[in-house]
């Protein structure tokens, strides 16, 4: 579904986007207390989260684990990949369970992706099972200093 595709966003869909990046009950119903929070059904918040992620308005709803803080790692990565296998290699790249998300770019290096490991030494293995299976180099550039900035979107 394309962009344009998607139906426009009402009043509720716009509290429910605004309301929930700012956490979610940790509760034994946890969607029931969200939408009394909104004024809404669990049943009605649970239908329109699907509907919103079915029309790709959100791409994911979920959690984010703070890997380091979990013994884990995250590391940015980038590749310069030939236009004419950009297809193939967004297809092995993304087959990687370590692949959190991945994004084109417009630049020479035209893949961008992040590995979130169990281990600080899985983010080398995992890079190097990816340049094994596509035969590119993949560029990695670990997180030196953290910033937590709040990034919030208005709908």
């Amino acid at each position: 579904m394309k962009d344009s595709d998607a139906a426009p966003l009402d009043a509720t869909d716009r509290a429910i986007l605004n309301a929930l990046q700012g956490g979610f009950p940790v509760s034994p119903r946890p969607y029931a207390e969200a939408a009394a929070g909104l004024g809404l059904s669990e049943a009605v918040l649970i239908e329109r989260l699907a509907r919103l992620r079915a029309e790709r308005v959100i791409t994911r709803f979920g959690p984010f684990y703070d890997a380091a803080a979990l013994g884990g790692a995250f590391c940015l990565c980038a590749m310069a990949v030939p236009a004419e296998r950009f297809e193939a290699v967004l297809t092995e790249v993304n087959a990687h369970p370590e692949v959190a998300h991945n994004y084109a770019r417009t630049h020479r290096l035209n893949m961008w992706f992040v590995l979130a490991t169990e281990t600080p030494e899985g983010i080398a293995a995992a890079a190097e099972s990816i340049e094994a299976a596509t035969g590119l180099r993949v560029l990695r550039f670990p997180k030196l200093v953290e910033f937590f900035i709040g990034f919030r979107v208005q709908a």
